[in-house]
């Protein structure tokens, strides 16, 4: 039997097994010199840490955890959905780091019925950081869907052209990579300062 593709909300709800439901959630249509497309921010506002082992260069990164963002951009016309993880400020760090990108390569996008958007999930993922690691995951996973039918051809060779974009595109050149998203978050926390709400509040409404 074929399965079908996987759905995930933006707003990471409990289903997805991050439990981020009850964190303010934000998505907002954005049209700046450095993105067009939709961002989605998830402010960690509770929540123990937890990381990521063995990353070959950066060792261990940390993908959740208090004070931690959520940082996470659809471009118009591309098949991914970029999360960039943003570790805390703290007495030594006053502007927000990166700690890791998770980049999931996607068939699209739809919205649910109370308008949170959903991506559809194609299995291959590109995992990078700014020491200079990229990680393409999953692999087998997407190879799998496609032999047992669950894939054309066509969706398996766009899967891996759109990974091969986006190594070309986000990881050659990771300071720019940095560059743009906190310009993209540096966008998103002035519209919050001046009135935006969350799409959903931190009582999960």
């Amino acid at each position: 039997m074929v399965k079908i593709l996987k759905r995930k909300r933006l707003d990471r709800d409990s289903k997805t097994g991050w439990g981020f439901e009850g964190h303010p959630y934000y998505q907002m249509r954005v049209d700046t010199e450095e993105f067009q497309g939709l961002v989605c921010l998830i402010k960690l506002i509770s929540g123990k840490k937890i990381y990521w082992h063995n990353i070959p260069i950066a060792g261990k990164v940390a993908v959740c955890g208090k004070k931690m963002l959520w940082l996470q951009l659809i471009p118009d016309g591309k098949k991914r959905v970029i999360t960039a993880k943003y570790l805390p400020k703290s007495f030594f760090r006053k502007n927000q780091k990166i700690s890791v990108w998770y980049v999931d390569i996607i068939e699209g996008i739809e919205y649910d019925t109370d308008g949170v958007a959903v991506f559809v999930d194609k299995y291959l993922d590109v995992v990078f950081t700014a020491k200079g690691d990229f990680i393409i995951d999953d692999r087998h996973e997407l190879d799998e869907a496609y032999h047992s039918g669950e894939l054309s051809k066509e969706q398996y060779e766009a899967a891996l052209r759109e990974c091969d974009l986006i190594i070309d595109e986000l990881c050659s050149d990771v300071k720019k990579t940095e560059m743009i998203c906190g310009k993209i978050l540096a966008y998103v926390n002035e519209r919050i300062a001046q009135g935006e709400k969350p799409f959903k509040d931190k009582k999960g409404d």
